[in-house]
């Protein structure tokens, strides 16, 4: 193959370049780019905040029935609001005042230790009174979500989840269509106004649209920003920035037990976590649009302007010193076509993908939630558990991060996730009464099932190619949180039959981890930029290499299977 350059220094039309060569020209990894990530930190860190949110403004403290009106009798007043308690109300096998029931009539008897047997009790009649000693407010002392209500709280989980299944899809499509930098400002702008709308919502069922609506701009940000910090930088440094995005996400999740510690109104609380957005929006305008998107789209000016950007920060030549617009738009440049979601199946090694990696996401996300629900904790309070459990990630990620590059992608989401699943057996076979080791354990199973989740968001991103990746991104979201949704489902089993639910957890990580084998391994290859880069691949990347003066490597057109 030949590759040569013309005395007029124009490139010939046969040729063309790859963005791993334009990068490496700019520097693939500089200030451009460490710019680029620090302007993703705060975004990430709301998004972790808003996911787990539902920890704290959906508690539902001890209460118990409101005895007020039963105070008209005089004898009644005159009892210490224990012993009003102790006539009024029933007690729990542990001691505990019911939560639901009140005796219809004071029993005074009760005041000498009698017993409370056959006396006839009714539910709460004037409502409840709440132990404010934790929150100040939450969403079930706001609209009184207990007893035979007490389902709703956990309810708006579910139903933010929904508005992130179905953002997923739609920011995918937009991403691909409108471009990343376009996309990642509306999903700021929605979750912001969502945000924030749903504070002020003065009916649960007001709130739980706006949780939705939420949850739908939230998902934007989630799969936009890795996308684009991936799509900037060189092959080399593709893993380090996945682990370092996710590295954000613990962050946000150590930060969010901190605000819910210091705030203890949900409205209050919510309004924490949101505002950041804020100065997101502020920061979006140094954010550059992907230029490998631009180029995959023919728009090769804007290309170059971002390309120039990116060459002055890294105090990097210009590439317009070096080619015209004319030799950049030999990079890539694809027919002028709209990609959906339909082209995630019309393809047959795509459609492998497709199917292989939707398996993968719903077992990782449905293995790390249903491990994270079941944990029981330290014995501390909430508040420095969430944070114990959010710092644990970290070392996860860490140790995940120097096996991606030296045992490969599809070696990692594989052992990881067979380690899980081999965390949830043993538990299956330790007797409840060793509950440290049990802990221990399932630690363990929580730490590799977080580093599986990092593994997979990375390796997804360097399967699909360009023109359809945030089509593919927004794909396996959907199948993740249907996975998050189904994951509280799988832990109620347990009353059918106690371990049930780590066997079926056990059953998902253990063939999610076979399928995963399936994949191709992308350590050190170059994304894919078209359907054809995945349908057609040559033999070799490069089947001969040299370098004009400028030190640009060109690929020669004519070459077989291009």
């Amino acid at each position: 193959m030949d590759t040569f350059k013309d005395d007029s220094n124009q490139l010939d039309p046969k040729v063309k370049m790859k963005f791993e060569t334009i990068l490496e020209d700019i520097n693939g990894f500089g200030p451009f780019q460490i710019l680029i990530v620090i302007l993703m930190f705060t975004p990430r860190i709301v998004l972790t905040c808003h996911f787990l949110l539902n920890n704290f403004i959906a508690a539902v403290p001890p209460h118990h029935c409101d005895i007020s009106t039963l105070e008209d009798g005089a004898l009644f007043r005159n009892l210490t609001q224990a012993q009003k308690l102790t006539v009024s109300v029933p007690l729990q096998e542990d001691g505990v005042p019911k939560s639901c029931e009140m005796f219809a009539e004071p029993q005074f008897q009760l005041l000498s230790n009698s017993s409370s047997h056959n006396v006839s009790t009714v539910q709460c009649q004037s409502g409840w009174v709440y132990d404010n000693s934790t929150f100040t407010s939450t969403l079930a002392t706001e609209w009184n979500l207990v007893c035979d209500r007490k389902s709703l709280p956990k309810t708006t989980s579910t139903i933010f989840f929904f508005g992130v299944m179905m953002g997923a899809l739609a920011f995918g499509y937009f991403c691909d269509k409108y471009g990343r930098r376009n996309t990642l400002l509306a999903s700021y702008i929605v979750s912001i106004v969502f945000g924030f709308s749903s504070t002020f919502a003065k009916s649960y069922i007001l709130f739980a649209v706006l949780r939705f609506l939420t949850g739908f701009g939230l998902t934007g940000i989630s799969i936009t920003s890795i996308v684009l910090s991936i799509e900037w930088v060189d092959t080399s440094h593709r893993s380090f920035i996945g682990v370092l995005g996710s590295l954000f996400w613990s962050v946000g999740n150590m930060l969010l037990a901190g605000f819910a510690f210091l705030v203890n109104d949900w409205r209050t609380l919510t309004q924490t976590v949101t505002a950041p957005l804020g100065f997101a929006v502020l920061t979006w305008w140094w954010i550059p649009e992907s230029a490998r998107w631009l180029l995959a789209n023919g728009k090769v000016e804007r290309a170059q302007l971002y390309l120039d950007r990116c060459a002055k920060f890294n105090k990097r030549p210009k590439l317009s010193s070096n080619f015209k617009v004319e030799t950049l738009s030999t990079v890539e440049v694809l027919e002028d076509k709209n990609y959906s979601y339909v082209d995630l199946i019309k393809t047959p090694k795509i459609r492998s993908l497709t199917l292989l990696t939707g398996i993968v996401w719903y077992g990782v996300a449905s293995t790390y939630y249903g491990i994270s629900l079941n944990i029981s904790g330290f014995g501390l309070n909430m508040y420095l558990t969430q944070f114990i459990y959010a710092a644990i990630e970290v070392p996860a990620k860490l140790m995940i991060y120097w096996f991606l590059n030296k045992s490969g992608r599809r070696m990692c989401q594989a052992g990881t996730l067979l380690l899980t699943g081999l965390c949830i057996a043993i538990n299956i076979f330790i007797p409840t009464s060793l509950w440290q080791v049990r802990a221990v354990i399932a630690t363990l199973g929580k730490g590799f099932s977080e580093a599986s989740f990092t593994t997979v968001c990375l390796y997804t991103i360097e399967l699909y190619p360009t023109v359809i990746r945030q089509n593919a991104l927004g794909y396996t979201n959907f199948m993740s949180r249907l996975g998050v949704s189904v994951a509280p489902l799988i832990l109620l089993l347990e009353d059918v039959w106690t371990p049930l639910p780590q066997i079926i957890l056990f059953s998902m990580a253990t063939v999610s981890g076979l399928v995963s084998v399936l994949l191709p391994e992308t350590l050190n290859v170059r994304l894919p930029e078209t359907i054809d880069d995945i349908e057609k691949p040559r033999e070799k990347d490069v089947s001969s290499r040299s370098k004009d003066s400028s030190g640009v490597l060109l690929e020669s057109r004519s070459s077989a299977g291009v």
